[in-house]
C-alpha cells in the first residue's frame, strides 16, 4: 500500500495540468477514477502516438489510473457522478479546460454536504480574468507569460516547444494544493477549495527573469540560439563528439573553465569577472573557445569539469537516456503498458526513500477499473464527519517548522511556497557564505555599498521566511544548527550532496535528533549517481534531462528553452515530495530522507519522446514551431519591431474561422483541409498567409481579433511586460510589499487561491542576520552575552565578508 493509499480522488474534465495532479497523487497509491465520455478523455487522441496508436502523452499523464465511463445523456448521469465525488476525498476538475462531456454537477452543493472534501478546479486563465473567454494553447500561454520570446536565433522568429510543459507545471502546483489540504485535513481541519491559474502557474518559470530585468532597467532580448541574458556563456556547444552544456556563473567557475581550456588571456581579463560583463563580449570569448571544446568529446570534458567543479554536462539524447541503466535503477524512467504495447516513461520524480513511489504501471482503457484499485476503501463517514468548518484564516502548513539550507532559485522556490502555505521557515546562511543570490561579487564596493541586501531576485523568492546566519564550519554553528534542526519537521538542502555530511549534519546524524524529521536533498544527479559531484544550476539541469535534443528545427543544435528551466521544475518537484513525506511522518511517527535528482525533474518534459523511441525505436520528430497535432501552429511576426505571436488551430472550427479571419474563406470551405494531417500537405502556404495578415497589425491587436473569432493566440511577450499584464492587475498578482535597502517593491502571487484573492505576502525576505536575535533567545534560549560573544567570534553576523575579509576569516577559524 502507497503512503496516499488512504485517499481517493476522482478526475473529472479534461486538461494536462489535472491529469498530471491527479497522477501524482496515483505514484504514491491514492485510488485515482479518472471520468470520462463514451468516447474517452480528448487527450487519448494526441500526438505523438505509438506505433499501436496510443497517445504517449496521455500514457504519461494518467498511468495507474481507473477509468469510470459516464454517458453525459444517462438518465443517471448526474446521479452517479455526484455519488462518486461525494464518496472521495479529492475533487481535481478540469473541466474549465476541456468539459470533455462530463454531466453537470453542482460543486458547491456537494462541498456543503461533505466538508472534508477538498476541490481543485484548474482554467487557462481564470474565471475572473479579462483572458477568461480566451482560447488557448500550452504554447500560447507560455507566449503571454513570457517564456518564448527571448529564445531562438537574433532575427527571429522564437523558438518553442510543443505543448508538453505547462501542463506539467500547473499540475505540480495543484498537486501541492490538494496535499498541503489533505495534510490540514489530517490535523483536524475540513476540505478546501483551490482554484488553479495554468497562466499564473507559468509564471514560476519567468518571474527570475522579470525581476532581474525591473532591477537592472534592462529591456531584454533574443542574443541569439543557446544565449541568455543576464549570465555567458549558459549554453550548448558543439564538441568533437555530442554536444556540452556549459554555465559559469562564479568568477571562480570562470576561471576554472579558462584554465580548462588553457585561455589564460581571457582568465586574467578583469573585465570579465561576472556573467553580465562577459555577456557583453559574447562573441570574442566564443570565437576563443568554441574551437577549443571541438578538440575533446564531451564525456572527455564533463570529466574535466568534475575534477574543476564547473557546471557542464553532456547532452543526451532520448536514445541515451534509454540505454544508461543508472535512471531506471532509481525509478527516472518506468515501465509502462499502453494497451497491448510495453514501453518506458517517466516516473515519479518525488524520490521518498522510506515511502517510494510506483516504478511504472499501466494506462486504463476506458472504463477500466485496475485491480490495485477495487480493494480501495470510500471515505468513511467517520473521516467525513470529523471534519469541522473551514478555518478561513489558517494557512493549511500553520505550526510546521522548516530550516532552510538552501541557495540560488529550486531549493528556495520550493521553501518559499511551504512558507507561504503557512509553515516558519528559517533560512540559515553564513556572513562567510551567504546565498549566492544576493550575488557572487566579493569585491569591496559591492560588499560595502551593501549591495548584496538590494537584489531583487533574492527578495522575490525568500519572502515569508526569518533568517539567520550560522558558521557551519565551526562545532559551536553546528550545535546551534541541530539544536534549531530538533525542534523542526523539515530540512531542505540544495547544496553538493556531501557538503552537510561533511559538517555532521547528514540524515544519518539529523534522524537521531528527530525521528520524525523529514529531510530532503535536492542535488542535482541524486546521492547515488555516479555524477553525484556534478556542479549544476537550472540551465545544467535543462541541458543534461534529454529535453533540449527534441527541441527547434530538425537540422539545428539541441536548444534550451529557458536559462534555468531546471530551477523553478526543481523547486515544485521538491515541495511535492516534502508534503506527501509529511503526511506519512504524522500517520506514522516516521520520518524519512528526500533524494530529489534535479535534473530527473526535468525527465519529464521529454516524457513523450521516451515513450514512443522506446516502443518504436524512432529518433524523435523535431517539429520547431510546429506541432504534432494542430496545424497550423506557429510564431508569426507582426507590425513594429520584434513583435510576435503563436497562432494554433485546435479543431476544424477553428481552423475554418482562422481561414476567414486572414482572408482565405476557400480554405474554410475547402473539405480536402478537414483534418490537420491534410493541412500539413500546404503548411508553408498556410504559414505565409497567416504572417502576411499578422504583419499588417500590432500583436495586440492581431491577439484581440483573434481571439474574437475564438482562435487560440497569445502576444509573445518578454518577462518585462508582465508588469502591465491586464490579467496579472486585475488579479492582484503581484503585490506590493516594503523591505529595508529597497523600500516598496512588488512579489509574485501564489498561482493557487482559495477566495477571490491571493494568499498575501505576510513578511519581507529578511536582511542577512535579521532574525538571529529573535531565533537564538527565543526559540533556543540564549542569553545576550551568549549572542554576542558569537557575533565576536564570526559565528553569526548581519554583514557580508569581502574576499579580504573571508580570508582573514578563515585564518582566524584555523587557529
Amino acid at each position: 500500500m502507497g503512503v496516499l493509499s488512504h485517499l481517493r480522488v476522482i478526475e473529472i474534465g479534461s486538461s494536462a495540468a489535472t491529469c498530471y495532479c491527479a497522477r501524482l497523487f496515483a505514484d504514491f497509491g491514492a485510488d485515482v477514477q479518472k471520468v470520462e465520455a463514451p468516447a474517452g478523455d480528448p487527450l487519448r487522441r494526441s500526438a505523438p502516438l505509438t506505433p499501436g496508436g496510443q497517445s504517449a502523452w496521455f500514457a504519461f499523464l494518467n498511468f495507474n489510473k481507473s477509468s469510470i465511463i459516464i454517458d453525459k445523456a444517462g438518465p443517471d448521469a448526474i446521479t452517479r457522478l455526484t455519488e462518486l465525488i461525494e464518496g472521495c476525498d479529492i475533487l481535481v476538475d478540469g473541466r474549465d479546460v476541456h468539459p470533455a462531456d462530463c454531466p453537470s454537477i453542482d460543486v458547491a452543493a456537494i462541498r456543503r454536504r461533505r466538508p472534508g472534501l477538498i476541490y481543485l478546479e484548474a482554467s487557462w486563465f481564470a474565471c475572473d480574468s479579462p483572458y477568461a473567454e480566451f482560447a488557448a494553447t500550452d504554447s500560447t500561454v507560455r507566449a503571454l507569460a513570457g517564456l518564448i520570446k527571448l529564445v531562438g536565433p537574433v532575427e527571429g522568429p522564437p523558438l518553442h516547444a510543443p505543448d508538453f510543459q505547462v501542463g506539467i507545471i500547473a499540475g505540480l502546483w495543484g498537486f501541492v494544493a490538494a496535499a498541503s489540504s489533505a495534510f490540514a485535513r489530517m490535523q483536524g481541519g475540513a476540505g478546501r477549495s483551490w482554484a488553479l491559474s495554468i497562466f499564473e502557474s507559468s509564471l514560476a518559470l519567468s518571474e527570475y527573469q522579470l525581476f532581474e530585468a525591473l532591477a537592472r532597467s534592462d529591456m531584454m532580448h533574443r542574443i541569439g540560439v543557446n544565449r541568455f541574458w543576464p549570465n555567458f556563456p549558459t549554453g550548448i556547444y558543439e564538441t568533437k563528439k555530442g554536444w556540452l552544456g556549459i554555465t559559469t556563473i562564479t568568477p571562480a567557475q570562470w576561471r576554472a573553465f579558462c584554465d580548462m581550456l588553457g585561455l589564460s588571456e581571457l582568465r586574467d581579463d578583469s573585465a570579465l569577472v561576472l556573467g553580465q560583463d562577459r555577456l557583453q563580449h559574447r562573441e570574442k570569448i566564443e570565437r576563443q573557445f568554441m574551437p577549443r571544446l571541438k578538440t575533446r568529446t564531451a564525456q572527455e570534458w564533463f570529466a574535466e569539469g568534475l575534477k574543476r567543479k564547473i557546471p557542464i554536462v553532456p547532452v543526451p539524447e532520448i536514445s541515451d537516456l534509454l540505454q544508461g541503466a543508472e535512471k531506471r535503477e532509481r525509478g527516472a524512467i518506468v515501465p509502462v503498458l499502453l494497451g497491448e504495447e510495453e514501453g518506458l516513461t517517466t516516473g515519479s520524480m518525488q524520490r521518498l526513500t522510506l515511502t517510494p513511489p510506483r516504478r511504472g504501471g499501466r494506462v486504463p482503457a476506458p472504463g477500466e477499473q485496475q485491480t490495485f484499485a477495487i480493494a480501495r476503501r470510500h471515505l468513511s463517514d467517520a473521516a467525513s464527519a470529523s471534519s469541522g468548518p473551514i478555518d478561513a484564516d489558517g494557512l493549511p502548513l500553520h505550526g510546521i517548522r522548516v530550516i532552510d539550507f538552501t541557495m540560488g532559485w529550486a531549493g528556495p522556490l520550493c521553501t518559499r511556497t511551504l512558507a507561504d502555505l503557512g509553515a516558519d521557515v528559517i533560512k540559515i546562511e553564513a556572513v562567510q557564505y551567504p546565498d549566492w543570490w544576493r550575488g557572487v561579487d566579493r569585491r569591496p564596493a559591492y560588499v560595502d555599498d551593501q549591495t548584496y541586501e538590494k537584489t531583487l531576485r533574492f527578495c522575490m523568492i525568500n519572502r515569508n521566511k526569518r533568517g539567520i546566519t550560522l558558521d557551519l564550519t565551526r562545532r559551536r554553528g553546528r550545535t546551534l544548527a541541530k539544536r534549531l534542526i530538533s525542534r523542526a519537521d523539515i530540512v531542505v538542502d540544495n547544496y553538493s550532496v556531501d557538503v552537510l555530511p561533511k559538517l555532521g549534519l547528514g540524515y544519518d546524524v539529523l534522524r537521531t535528533l528527530n525521528p520524525q524529521l523529514v529531510v530532503m536533498s535536492m542535488s542535482a544527479f541524486g546521492t547515488n549517481s555516479i555524477h553525484r559531484s556534478c556542479r549544476a544550476y537550472g540551465s545544467t539541469l535543462e541541458q543534461g534531462s534529454g529535453l533540449p535534443s527534441v527541441i527547434g528545427k530538425p537540422d539545428g543544435p539541441p536548444l534550451m528553452s529557458h536559462i534555468a528551466f531546471g530551477d523553478a521544475v526543481g523547486g515544485l518537484n521538491g515541495c511535492a515530495a516534502v508534503l506527501v513525506a509529511l503526511m506519512h511522518a504524522r500517520n506514522t511517527g516516521q520520518g524519512q530522507f528526500i533524494d530529489l535528482s534535479q535534473i530527473e525533474c526535468m525527465m519529464p518534459f521529454a516524457a513523450p519522446w521516451i515513450t514512443i523511441h522506446s516502443i518504436g525505436g524512432t529518433p524523435p520528430v523535431r517539429y520547431g514551431n510546429r506541432h504534432p497535432d494542430f496545424v497550423p501552429h506557429g510564431c508569426f511576426r507582426c507590425a513594429g519591431e520584434d513583435d510576435w505571436i503563436v497562432v494554433a488551430a485546435t479543431e476544424e472550427d477553428m481552423w475554418q474561422r482562422l481561414a476567414t479571419l486572414v482572408g482565405r474563406p476557400d480554405w474554410a470551405t475547402d473539405t480536402s483541409l478537414k483534418s490537420a494531417e491534410a493541412r500539413r500537405g500546404i503548411e508553408d502556404l498556410i504559414e505565409r498567409a497567416i504572417e502576411a495578415w499578422t504583419l499588417s497589425r500590432d500583436a495586440d491587436r492581431a491577439m484581440s481579433e483573434l481571439q474574437a473569432a475564438r482562435v487560440a493566440a497569445g502576444v509573445a511577450r518578454l518577462p518585462i511586460d508582465l508588469l502591465n499584464d491586464p490579467h496579472l492587475r486585475s488579479r492582484a498578482f503581484l503585490q506590493e510589499i516594503e523591505r529595508a535597502f529597497i523600500g516598496l517593491h512588488p512579489q509574485p502571487s501564489m498561482p493557487i487561491r482559495e477566495g477571490v484573492a491571493p494568499y498575501a505576502i505576510r513578511i519581507a525576505a529578511p536582511t542577512l542576520g535579521q532574525d538571529n536575535r529573535e531565533i537564538l533567545s527565543k526559540l533556543l534560549g540564549l542569553s545576550d552575552a551568549e549572542i554576542a560573544q558569537l557575533a565576536r567570534e564570526g559565528i553569526i553576523g548581519t554583514a557580508m565578508l569581502s574576499e579580504e575579509k573571508l580570508a582573514k576569516d578563515k585564518i582566524r577559524a584555523s587557529d
